[in-house]
C-alpha cells in the first residue's frame, strides 16, 4: 500500500511534535500541558492517547481512512462476575455492571463503552451479543462450609449467586452459616439488591443471624465520619471469630484499589484480638488459611 503524507499545518506538526508521545505499559499515552499548550506549564501528566482527541485538538491533520484503522485498537473483551446461581437460573446469566463515567485531567466528559451500552440496551428487544464463560477465581462453597463474605459495591455481584446457590440448598437440608459485609456510598442510590439481602437475612433465611449468620451493610457517605465494611467487621469480631474457628472460608470480592488489604489488615486484628495472639501470629494464622485455599480474593480494577 502506498504511504501518503498528512497535511498538517506548520505550527500544530511543531506543536505535537513538542508534546509528543511515551508508552507506558505498552499502552500510548499524550503528554499534555495545559489548555494554553503553548506555555508549555502546568504539565497535568500522561494522558492516554485517544485518537479521536488528537484529531479534534489538530484539525487540520488529514489522515488516511486505511491509517486511522490500523491506528485503533480493537475493543478488548470484559469480564464480569456471575451475579446469579445456575441451579435457579439455568437459562439466564445474570451480571452486576456499574456503569462507568469520569471527567479527564483536561476536563473532557468520558463514558465507559461497554457498561454504557448495556444500560442503553432495551431489555424489550432481543439482542445478541458475544459470551465466553470461563471458570472464576472464586469457588463455590459446599453447603456444610461456613463462609464469611465480604463484597463492597459491585463486589457483591459472586455473592448473590451464593446466596442464591445456598437458599436453594437449605429447602433440602441443613446448611452452614453464611455471613455476608457489603458497603457502599450512599443507601438510598447504591444499595445493590437491597430487597434481596433482606428478605434472606429475615428470620429463617440464609443471612439470618437465627442461621449463625448475618448481613451487615456500610455506608460510606451516609454521615460525617465515613463508614466501610472494615469498621462493620471489626464490630462483628466475635461473630467472626466463632464462624473461623469452625473452619469457615473467606471470600472477598470488588475494587482493587485499597479495599482487599484494608479487609485483611481487619481479618488480621480479629485473629489477634479474639484469639490473644499477637499480631505476627494473627498473619501467620491467615496465611495458613489462604495456602489451605479457605481464604479467596477476587479484584479488579
Amino acid at each position: 500500500m502506498r504511504r501518503r503524507g498528512f497535511n498538517i499545518l506548520p505550527l500544530q506538526k511543531e506543536e505535537m511534535i513538542f508534546m509528543s508521545t511515551i508508552r507506558r505499559n505498552g499502552e500510548l499515552y499524550w503528554r499534555y500541558h495545559s489548555l494554553r499548550r503553548h506555555t508549555k506549564t502546568q504539565e497535568v501528566g500522561p494522558v492516554l492517547l485517544e485518537v479521536k482527541l488528537v484529531l479534534e485538538d489538530f484539525p487540520s491533520v488529514q489522515m488516511p481512512f486505511e491509517w486511522l484503522v490500523q491506528l485503533v485498537p480493537p475493543l478488548k473483551t470484559r469480564a464480569f462476575s456471575i451475579s446469579s446461581s445456575h441451579s435457579v437460573h439455568p437459562n439466564q446469566v445474570h451480571l452486576t455492571v456499574s456503569v462507568v463515567s469520569w471527567t479527564t485531567p483536561y476536563k473532557r466528559k468520558r463514558a465507559g463503552l461497554c457498561s454504557s451500552w448495556l444500560a442503553g440496551v432495551d431489555p424489550q428487544k432481543r439482542v445478541l451479543v458475544p459470551a465466553w464463560f470461563q471458570k472464576g477465581s472464586l469457588p463455590a462453597p459446599p453447603p456444610s462450609l461456613p463462609v464469611i463474605v465480604v463484597g463492597p459495591g459491585t463486589g457483591c455481584a459472586p455473592f448473590r449467586g451464593f446466596v442464591e446457590e445456598r437458599a436453594l440448598q437449605s429447602q433440602s437440608g441443613p446448611t452452614a452459616p453464611l455471613l455476608f459485609f457489603f458497603g457502599c456510598r450512599n443507601e438510598e442510590n447504591d444499595f445493590l439488591y437491597r430487597d434481596f439481602w433482606l428478605f434472606h437475612s429475615q428470620k429463617g433465611g440464609v443471612l439470618s443471624e437465627e442461621k449463625g449468620g448475618g448481613f451487615f451493610a456500610a455506608f460510606s457517605r451516609d454521615r460525617p465520619q465515613k463508614i466501610y465494611v472494615q469498621h462493620k467487621m471489626r464490630e462483628q469480631s466475635v461473630k467472626i471469630w466463632n464462624l473461623l474457628t469452625e473452619g469457615a472460608a473467606v471470600y472477598v470480592a470488588g475494587s482493587a484499589n485499597k479495599m482487599p488489604s484494608d479487609v485483611l489488615l481487619a481479618f488480621e486484628e480479629i485473629v489477634s484480638k479474639e484469639g490473644g495472639v499477637p499480631k505476627e501470629a494473627a498473619v501467620r494464622w491467615l496465611r495458613a488459611l489462604e495456602k489451605a485455599g479457605k481464604y479467596h480474593v477476587e479484584a479488579w480494577s
